[in-house]
């Protein structure tokens, strides 16, 4: 029988002959704050705020994040330096490999085929700690934290397999790592002079359960959970200066994500031979449930979904679907071939296809069932959206009971805007994509890229100009970078 050796996602570039950027006319109104005092700037969020891209936190990335540049822009209105914790690295840290750390994703264009694909750009550097003013710091954006790792100390250590909340990347620059905590730390920021602050807080409590496959409900935080630990964090800031203002971003849909629209659900290309051979591998499978059919456990229509047949061509893989009727009494495992409802996320490029413990006869998606973590059922995607807009909801309501110091950021209706190809800047689109030049996610396909957050600061900025009578220029995005083209 012969195997897929491996399967790699396709992306297919394309590049513009010439770009004629336009940039904006100038806005002949004299730049105000208005009722806002943006003279000391503080954010706290997730990776979004902390400018992780491409897998990676580096150099760049954070100099590049929308926190920065609407502190960029508001310098005109009196903004003074904003500080972020250099992190020192071109490359940053995206994975280990077999001679040591692999830095951010770049594109790669495979010599035979002529595809480009992400890939880790060759020696990357482990994080290492801030040496710099620790007091001084404005931004308090850490990648991978949740709203209650945000609000506990176990978050900045010690290291240890008895505490999953330790954050290397928040321990580098705590002021008092294993009792400092993040808010805490923004908080006392705020009250040391600061005078407005952003927050964007909350997408990991749903978008690290999706990105697992919902594979993992523990790791889901519950409605009442994200309310009072919201609660507790914005309460947080809003108390360390009574005169602060502040912007609170919302939680971007799931659809937008290209994480999740990279992997065709379709990926598995098989030849007629092979086809046949692992067809008749699943014969006695499918009499299996052919059987259950006629006994009454299950119906006609759940027979036609579980059934597994592979043809000549481009094929969906066989895949675990936890909420198929439990056959495991009659012997039969809750499998199916995947269909166009699912989404796989964008680990399975490198999985799909690949023997799994390494033997050649269980191969990933064709001998052996894709596991739950790769694939969000439509039963999934459903959950994980439903979730979005409950935590979408609480966040404006918590923004509605401080109306008078807080205004709502809608970046998940920008950036679905986005999705619906209803966003540019002089004329130039941005797409929900990693494809160079129009694309506004970096490489990992689920952080923008500099260009993006440029139109995400301008979001910041709509928002802060609107609700406070404020006229901060808004940034020029042509004048930030997408993605690197392909090497």
């Amino acid at each position: 029988m012969k195997f897929i050796n491996r399967i790699k996602y396709l992306v297919v570039l394309g590049f513009l002959a010439s770009c004629s950027y336009e940039f904006p006319a100038p806005d002949i109104q004299e730049p105000t704050s208005g009722s806002a005092d943006m003279s000391k700037i503080i954010s706290v969020g997730n990776s979004l705020t902390a400018g992780f891209m491409d897998g990676a936190l580096y150099t760049r990335g954070q100099q590049n994040s929308f926190a920065v540049i609407l502190a960029d822009q508001a310098k005109v209105v009196g903004a003074g330096d904003f500080n972020v914790p250099d992190i020192n690295s071109v490359n940053g840290y995206y994975a280990m490999g077999p001679q040591g750390p692999l830095g951010r994703l770049v594109l790669r264009v495979n010599p035979t085929t002529g595809a480009a694909a992400p890939a880790p750009i060759g020696p990357g550097e482990l994080p290492a700690p801030f040496t710099g003013n620790k007091a001084a710091l404005n931004n308090f954006g850490v990648p991978g934290i949740t709203l209650g790792t945000a609000l506990t100390p176990l978050t900045g250590g010690p290291a240890s397999a008895e505490n999953p909340a330790y954050n290397p990347l928040y321990a580098r620059f705590a002021s008092n790592p294993g009792t400092s905590t993040i808010i805490g730390d923004a908080a006392t920021a705020l009250g040391n002079g600061g005078t407005f602050f952003t927050f964007w807080l909350g997408n990991n409590d749903v978008l690290g359960y999706a990105i697992g496959g919902a594979s993992n409900p523990a790791i889901l935080t519950s409605d009442a959970d994200f309310t009072q630990r919201l609660g507790l964090a914005l309460g947080a800031m809003l108390q360390a200066n009574a005169q602060a203002k502040g912007a609170v971003a919302n939680i971007p849909s799931l659809a937008v994500l290209p994480y999740f629209n990279l992997v065709p659900w379709n990926a598995l290309p098989l030849d007629a031979g092979t086809a046949a051979a692992v067809n008749q591998g699943y014969a006695q499978y499918n009499g299996g449930l052919l059987q259950l059919q006629a006994m009454g456990a299950i119906t006609a229509e759940e027979v036609a979904l579980r059934t597994i047949n592979f043809t000549a061509g481009q094929n969906g893989f066989v895949m675990h679907d936890k909420h198929l009727t439990d056959l495991t009494q009659y012997g039969l495992p809750s499998i199916r071939q995947s269909n166009n409802t699912d989404k796989a996320t964008l680990t399975l490029s490198q999985a799909l296809g690949q023997p799994v413990g390494g033997d050649p006869q269980q191969v990933r998606g064709v001998s052996s069932p894709v596991e739950d973590s790769f694939v969000l059922t439509k039963i999934e995607q459903d959950e994980v959206s439903g979730k979005i807009t409950s935590f979408n909801n609480i966040i404006a309501a918590a923004v509605q009971s401080n109306a008078e110091r807080l205004v709502l950021v809608d970046v998940n209706a920008l950036l679905t805007r986005v999705l619906q190809g209803q966003v540019s800047s002089g004329g130039v689109g941005l797409t929900a994509s990693i494809v160079p030049p129009n694309g506004g996610f970096s490489l990992d396909g689920v952080h923008p890229n500099a260009r993006a957050h440029a139109f995400v600061a301008n979001e910041f900025i709509k928002a802060i100009n609107q609700k406070w009578g404020a006229n901060i220029p808004m940034a020029n995005p042509n004048a930030y970078m997408g993605n690197d083209l392909p090497m």
